[in-house]
């Protein structure tokens, strides 16, 4: 009552009234029933600058060391992230690729030139055995994406009988001809990309009646169970979403979605010199992700209120202008903070839709766009988003946890957007874990939390940060953004109180 009085006093005397602090989380730890699929975790590798070659593929006399052509240090790297699953050949590659001219004897593959990006020759040595060797050393599950725009439907149908068939079939005898006697398990199958653009410049209609077609003959051999992704959506084409849904709902599983966090298509901006404003507008891009997920899930439950039909943002991320000097069609940008910072609010975003959205593939892993890892020769560097996705691993395969989040706002220029994301899940052994971004480039946040129904002994926690929100990694300086230990969380039972530094990305384990 004393607080009313004091409140409602000052008001009147046009006293500035003190603010009680709105970051304030309560985690319902005891009511989680949806799983974060570990696959909303993926990765998308294209034929597309140095992505493959370079980045995964040095060839077998190579220096750099490397097993069966596939180098070492990224094989490595990508299981320290747990990497779930890997999408191949593209992208706008996939629906100009022709998957036999990448099968056999190396010398005597036939040669393309890659229209699509930077018209320069590809010579098909990385064609589908060195995937799937590479997918098994990565111990992922493969995501293959057919040629819908230029192929034909028996071409399709029978690269899914080379792969997965086991029996006696041209196909499959092919595949042992070719040195493997075993099919693969490949459960991803994408029946075209982009569609409504590089994939064939479809209309929603004729792209719905082509995939009915197509995926008719994308044929389950043994136990090898396909999932058959539509292509989906660019952005927020809800007419898209909304006539696949209804002319092909009973025949696919899931549904991609592509969206890039730029802000103008013609002049993208620099990956490393930016101002405020500009980082203010990258932010904002990608809290809209959260809006698209939720649209078009809306329209999907329409069709499908069981949620059979999984939604797959199977390309997203960051799009800048590419380093000075470089390929323009190799899309080879540098990677800071701030797409670190983009990388976990959209990850936050994706473990919020985990009911809907059942896998997701940031593009891309290597050397292009928002790379985790950058090559030059045998020099590896990790960059920041690839500690977004070290920290947010502990996600894979856990318990969402239901959470009630109020909290302050960034500001600028007259615009606002919420200063923190949070995810929270519990995994198999009961350990709870939250990741906190704090967006605010200049301001630090106190957070206080809730677990209910969770008594917590004690709390560990991890941090992404640096002093400067466009600091990056460099051959020269490969450690300039790393992970540290936090010791800004404080537990009490089922009290947290947190201290968020400016531009941050934690994780928070409790148990």
């Amino acid at each position: 009552m004393k607080k009313i009085v004091f409140f409602y006093a000052a008001a009147m005397l046009g006293l500035s009234i003190p603010t009680q602090a709105q970051n304030k989380l309560i985690v319902n730890a005891d009511q989680g029933k949806t799983l974060i699929s570990k696959h909303i975790y993926g990765h998308f590798s294209e034929h597309l600058g140095h992505c493959i070659y370079g980045g995964y593929w040095v060839g077998e006399g190579s220096s750099i060391p490397n097993t069966r052509g596939i180098r070492n240090d990224v094989v490595k790297a990508l299981k320290d992230i747990s990497i779930p699953n890997l999408r191949w050949p593209g992208g706008c590659f996939a629906d100009e690729y022709h998957w036999q001219d990448g099968i056999g004897p190396r010398a005597q593959r036939p040669k393309m030139v890659n229209t699509h990006w930077g018209g320069v020759v590809e010579d098909n040595s990385f064609g589908t055995h060195e995937f799937l060797d590479l997918c098994e050393q990565l111990g992922c599950e493969p995501y293959i994406c057919g040629n819908l725009g230029s192929g034909t439907v028996e071409e399709m149908s029978k690269w899914v009988e080379y792969i997965t068939f086991d029996g006696e079939s041209p196909m499959a005898n092919l595949r042992k001809q070719n040195g493997r006697e075993k099919p693969w398990k490949v459960k991803f199958w994408g029946v075209g990309n982009e569609n409504w653009g590089c994939g064939g410049n479809m209309t929603a209609d004729f792209y719905a009646d082509q995939y009915r077609r197509y995926a008719t003959y994308c044929r389950n051999y043994g136990d090898n169970r396909l999932v058959k992704i539509a292509g989906g959506p660019n952005a927020d084409d809800y007419n898209w979403s909304e006539t696949l849904m209804k002319n092909v709902g009973n025949q696919m599983q899931a549904m991609s979605l592509h969206y890039y966090a730029v802000t103008n298509w013609n002049k993208k901006g620099s990956a490393t010199q930016f101002n405020e404003a500009d980082y203010f507008t990258t932010m904002d891009k990608a809290i809209f992700m959260d809006e698209l997920v939720t649209k078009h899930s809306t329209i999907m439950d329409k069709y499908d209120p069981r949620k059979r039909i999984a939604l797959m943002p199977d390309e997203w991320g960051t799009w800048w202008d590419v380093e000075p000097g470089t390929n323009p069609g190799f899309l080879y940008q540098q990677n800071t903070m701030r797409d670190a910072i983009l990388a976990a609010v959209t990850l936050n975003v994706f473990n919020a839709h985990a009911d809907r959205v059942k896998m997701a593939n940031i593009a891309q892993t290597v050397n292009v766009l928002q790379a985790v890892i950058l090559t030059d020769n045998e020099k590896m560097l990790l960059t920041p988003t690839y500690w977004t996705f070290y920290l947010y691993k502990v996600h894979q395969d856990a318990t969402l946890l239901p959470i009630s989040f109020s909290c302050n706002k960034y500001e600028l220029n007259g615009r606002s957007m919420d200063a923190v994301s949070v995810s929270a899940s519990k995994d198999a052994s009961g350990k709870i874990h939250i990741t906190l971004v704090n967006i605010d480039p200049n301001k630090e946040q106190s957070i206080d939390a809730i677990l209910r129904g969770f008594t917590g002994k004690s709390v560990s926690g991890k941090i992404l940060t640096s002093a400067n929100i466009a600091d990056h990694n460099t051959f020269d300086k490969p450690n300039t953004v790393a992970l540290k230990d936090f010791k800004g969380a404080k537990l009490s039972k089922d009290a947290l109180t947190v201290q968020l530094p400016s531009k941050s990305v934690v994780l928070l384990e409790i148990d």
